[in-house]
């Protein structure tokens, strides 16, 4: 989402602010962003704001690393090396001071991402960190050069999760309650351009259970916190525009770059799920530099690590389609026209493991056969891709689509585009969702950009019955140097695909899933 204002700029330049606003965990996708916007973009900031997780980059900022280099700690992040269980607490039960503790941060998580508090007080970046003050009850903001490791904890320290942090006799805690984003500070600082990177979810869809309910009560102070700056600003801008008298005395412009991430805010076990989530934030905000008319170039990427891991697996389908219609969903009656047997038998070859989890476009090769008597009995694939999973718009709706080129026996070329829609709002079930692929043949070798122009030939749906499910898990063919190598790539692929089921069908059970 972006949103701008308009308006007559004083004679010097703007002070511009970039705000890092908290999300816990999820802000791995805001170190995608960080990537794009300071590296590709080059874009520089006069002031940088962290709140809550946003405190991880903003430290990693300040130390003077690059947008990659704050990426590159997120994707190689082990997510188990942060997680210290609250022993000594967890018999008291509902009176325990928290569940966990941050000493495997400290101990594991921020020397591995090369956190150098002498550098970080020495920078000569402008910056704010922010902490709640509880023994005095108000916001603290603090200056890189009075942070060290235990202000650097109290940012994050969230009630029930984790310990206060006592400083000086005071008691500290996640200032998220008061702001995940201090906009006011970066205007108190003259800023007049805020640049905000948001992850804490704005989909506004109420889930029962403690824990579900306890993270809606940070979404809801977050939101409603942002929502009520925005509109202050806007009506400021309205004024000065009018000629009138504005509470801010200048044209304050926001852009503000906001993601539904599909990474619980806490509770995640893969680090795969680290990765994915710095990859969208890579995508994200190069879609969004473009729409905003940003120049960007993208950084070099650093030599391809030899990934000699691979998963292949053949699955048949077979349905029925027809002829001249648009968009039939289901197997279609005779009297609907000219109809026709479809078959499917493809092998995903999925080749580099690790691409393929991390890269939002989850891509693999598709070869076999299409089997139709109507375009010409058996018509091999020339060319295939799949994608397992993608965003459709949001992670509540997936797909998997398949793009299949092949000819008939005429000559001439042709495209079957298929997809299945795995949707929380589906109420058909996962088997339906996962098994039923809605089809359209097209004219011509047609790619996806060029599909909405497309002559449609026929179209329907084709499905994996269950006995050819049962053996489509007979045919999994896993490649890697070693035995445990292969365990382990086979089980990142099931952790995947389970774990994109988790965030569709069992959100009610924990928002996305640890997996």
């Amino acid at each position: 989402m972006t949103t701008g204002q308009g308006g007559e700029r004083r004679d010097d330049p703007p002070r511009r602010s970039l705000i890092l606003a908290g999300g816990g965990l999820k802000v791995a996708f805001q170190a995608g962003v960080l990537q794009v916007l300071l590296d590709e973009a080059e874009l520089r900031f006069d002031h940088v704001d962290g709140a809550s997780g946003g405190v991880f980059n903003l430290a990693m900022y300040c130390q003077g690393m690059s947008g990659r280099e704050i990426a590159d700690n997120w994707r190689t992040l082990s997510p188990l090396k942060g997680v210290t269980p609250n022993w000594r607490e967890l018999p008291k039960g509902p009176y325990a001071r928290s569940l966990f503790t941050l000493d495997g941060y400290r101990r594991h998580v921020f020397p591995g991402w090369g956190l150098d508090w002498d550098r970080i007080r020495a920078t000569d970046r402008e910056a704010t960190f922010n902490l709640y003050d509880f023994s005095s009850n108000e916001l603290e903001t603090v200056t890189p050069d009075l942070m060290d490791e235990d202000r650097f904890c109290a940012g994050v320290a969230l009630p029930m999760w984790f310990p206060p942090v006592v400083i000086d006799g005071k008691t500290y805690i996640d200032p998220v309650y008061l702001t995940d984003g201090n906009v006011e500070e970066a205007i108190r600082r003259g800023c007049d351009e805020l640049w905000i990177i948001w992850t804490v979810s704005r989909r506004h869809r109420w889930r029962d259970g403690f824990v579900a309910n306890y993270f809606h009560i940070i979404e809801t102070v977050a939101n409603g916190q942002l929502k009520h700056w925005l509109r202050r600003i806007e009506v400021s801008n309205a004024a000065l525009r009018a000629g009138e008298h504005g509470e801010f005395g200048r044209i304050i412009d926001v852009r503000l770059l906001s993601a539904e991430v599909p990474l619980n805010y806490l509770v995640n076990f893969s680090r795969d799920r680290f990765a994915q989530a710095v990859e969208l934030g890579v995508e994200r905000a190069r879609d969004w530099c473009t729409a905003q008319g940003i120049p960007w170039r993208p950084c070099a990427p650093p030599d391809p690590a030899d990934d000699p891991t691979r998963i292949r697996f053949t699955e048949r389908m077979v349905g029925r389609v027809a002829f001249g219609e648009h968009d039939i969903q289901e197997i279609p009656a005779p009297e609907r026209g000219a109809t026709a047997d479809l078959t499917l038998r493809v092998t995903i070859d999925i080749e580099g493991v690790d691409r393929f989890l991390t890269g939002p476009e989850h891509e693999a090769a598709v070869r076999g056969e299409i089997v139709c008597q109507a375009l010409g009995g058996r018509l091999p694939v020339e060319r295939g891709t799949f994608q397992l999973f993608v965003e459709e718009p949001d992670p509540q709706h997936l797909r998997m689509n398949y793009r299949l080129h092949f000819t008939d026996r005429a000559g001439h070329p042709l495209t079957l585009s298929g997809h299945k829609d795995v949707d929380e709002d589906s109420r058909r079930g996962v088997w339906k969702d996962t098994s039923v692929l809605h089809t359209r043949v097209l004219r011509g070798h047609v790619d996806a950009d060029a599909e909405p122009e497309a002559q449609v030939v026929a179209s329907g749906a084709v499905r994996i019955r269950p006995a050819d499910f049962l053996k489509q898990l007979t045919t999994f063919r896993v490649e890697a140097p070693t035995l445990p190598g292969r365990v382990t790539t086979l089980g990142r692929f099931g952790q995947f695909f389970t774990g994109k089921l988790w965030d569709v069908y069992a959100q009610n059970v924990l928002p996305w899933s640890p997996l």
